[in-house]
């Protein structure tokens, strides 16, 4: 535990990233925001750890990791890809339970649950029940990106509003409700509508001018499932020499096998990286931005306002990046390529197409929602 103190209210901050590292990545965000104005955090995660995340200042519980078991996020693995008994669960349960009772929050945060992370229900609900039992009881939110993972499955939504109104004060839908409302992927909002606060967009400051320029800009978010992406751009930008110098970012968690494959062959131009602190600054600078549609990544090229190509990630039934990637496309603020068609070829026709567009169009998105969740909590506080 890494340890940090501020001078006003206590937030006990949970955090589980499965996969990628965009819920940690926005999570980082709003802490590092509460951190400015004055507050102590305490960040719980319980993911693979990610360098520079959650950031400084913050104290930070880690628990024993886990890990989505597949794409579908279908069940949890330990960081070594070994399915997780119930001693390892019962151990995360204590050490999570300790570190409520260490912290004494005047706010609890929960990132995603219940409408997400039902994986970790078996640590989450002896913390709610923990939280109804403390005196004084601390106020309880969930954080949420804007857009949710549609349910298919009987009773789940109906479930989770059981659970808001059961034990949570607000729902914290950091979004900007002029693009996308939760009504809009939550049926059932309207059961929940008197706690809900819309934060805006948790992007990051207005990067600083780039300190050198690519052309094009390719990234794959974590990486973890990235892969055919980043390939199929190296082998696209082979066909394009003539469109500039092109960066890959392929991402911390793309496999090494992989990284070594994709950086043994590379075109002239081509330079490949595993992570660039400076990617939104270099957006700034580029033509174009080809990426998938997770949340952080979009909020990076809205505040770059460069040309953008998106291959929304929709594997085991994931529906949140092509609906972000539909609306965005709808605002004439990006062009789409679906996971499913991508090989060299059809990613070189639509980096070409996406190239010779036009300048987005002006937009009046909301992008400062760190610090309006900031100033949310004080007030709540």
């Amino acid at each position: 535990m890494t340890s940090a103190t501020g001078r006003g209210p206590k937030v006990f901050f949970y955090v589980q990233h499965l996969l990628g590292i965009g819920h940690l990545a926005r999570a980082s965000r709003i802490a590092a925001a509460m951190v400015e104005d004055g507050f102590t955090v305490t960040m719980v995660t319980g993911g693979t750890p990610v360098a520079g995340f959650p950031g400084p200042g913050v104290n930070h519980v880690t628990l024993p990791a886990i890990v989505s078991g597949d794409t579908g996020f279908s069940g949890i693995a330990d960081e070594h890809g070994n399915p997780v008994d119930d001693a390892f669960k019962a151990r995360r349960t204590a050490l999570l339970l300790e570190a409520f009772a260490t912290a004494k929050p005047d706010i609890v945060i929960i990132e995603a649950f219940p409408f997400g992370r039902r994986q970790v229900r078996f640590e989450l609900l002896p913390l709610l029940d923990a939280i109804a039992r403390a005196e004084p009881k601390p106020k309880l939110l969930t954080s949420l990106r804007d857009i949710l993972q549609e349910r298919s499955k009987p009773g789940r939504d109906e479930e989770t509003v059981t659970l808001i109104n059961g034990h949570f004060d607000h729902v914290l839908v950091h979004g900007d409700p002029s693009f996308i409302r939760i009504e809009d992927t939550f049926p059932l909002a309207n059961e929940i509508a008197g706690k809900v606060i819309y934060t805006g967009l948790v992007a990051a400051p207005p990067p600083a001018p780039p300190a050198e320029r690519f052309d094009i800009v390719v990234s794959a978010g974590g990486g973890a499932v990235g892969r055919d992406l980043v390939l199929g751009a190296r082998e696209a930008a082979r066909t394009l020499p003539r469109l500039g110098c092109w960066c890959l970012i392929a991402g911390p968690n793309l496999p090494q096998a992989d990284y070594d494959m994709l950086a043994a062959d590379l075109p002239e131009g081509v330079e490949v990286f595993r992570f660039r602190k400076d990617f939104a600054s270099l957006l700034g600078g580029a033509h174009l931005s080809v990426s998938q549609a997770g949340y952080n990544t979009v909020c990076d090229i809205l505040r770059g306002r460069c040309r953008s190509l998106l291959i929304p990630f929709a594997a085991g039934g994931e529906t949140e990046q092509p609906t972000r990637a539909r609306h965005l496309e709808a605002m004439g603020l990006a062009r789409i390529l679906a996971e499913t068609e991508v090989n060299p070829q059809t990613l070189a026709d639509a980096i070409r197409a996406a190239h010779a567009l036009p300048a987005p169009p002006p937009y009046t998105l909301d992008l400062d929602g760190a610090r309006r969740t900031a100033a949310i909590l004080r007030e709540l506080a």
